[in-house]
């Protein structure tokens, strides 16, 4: 894995050795930062846009993304296997000044009207057996953390049927094997 554009283009990512973890494949990447850029269903400039990078990982979308341009990304993510590797992602990039992790679980322990700042763009990519996932698009909406013009991307398995509240919006739609990227935000 590794950076594919930006000012950090070409430097490798650590991955995990574990098999749990399912970071996000290159392929996959590309096609949303391409999305991002030249859709006309939303107007995201990436440029010193803020991101919250939920189920981080290894930090794969949040570190493109601040390669690509974007101020500042938070981290949420408590697995203990991968937390180590994500701090030497930030360390080896040199990116410490531009991010901040929250070692928690997101469904029990993170309270998103904590959050001091508003997002542009929020990632989600969940465990896809993980029932609850849905459920975080209502906790982002009553939080009011995603900018009116911001939206919220999904990383989920292409063959689940997506059960989202009537405010969540779907604007686009690609699937790439096994998994699907959802953009949508609020209406």
């Amino acid at each position: 894995m590794r950076i594919i554009s930006g000012n950090l283009r070409g430097k490798k990512i650590f991955e995990p050795l574990d098999k749990t973890t399912r970071p996000l494949k290159d392929l996959v990447k590309e096609s949303v930062f391409n999305i991002i850029n030249h859709s006309n269903k939303f107007e995201i400039n990436l440029n010193n846009s803020i991101i919250l990078d939920l189920f981080s990982g290894v930090g794969s979308f949040g570190l493109e993304a601040l390669s690509r341009g974007a101020s500042y990304t938070i981290f949420v993510e408590n697995y203990f296997e991968v937390l180590p590797i994500l701090k030497k992602n930030i360390n080896y990039l040199n990116l410490n000044d531009k991010c901040l992790i929250f070692e928690k679980d997101i469904f029990q322990d993170l309270d998103f009207k904590s959050f001091k700042k508003k997002f542009d763009i929020i990632f989600l990519d969940p465990p896809f057996k993980n029932e609850n996932k849905y459920l975080l698009i209502t906790k982002i909406y009553d939080s009011k953390i995603l900018n009116k013009k911001g939206i919220i991307i999904m990383h989920i398995n292409s063959n689940e049927k997506e059960n989202f509240a009537s405010y969540f919006n779907i604007l686009e739609e690609k699937k790439y094997g096994n998994s699907k990227i959802i953009f949508g935000n609020f209406t």
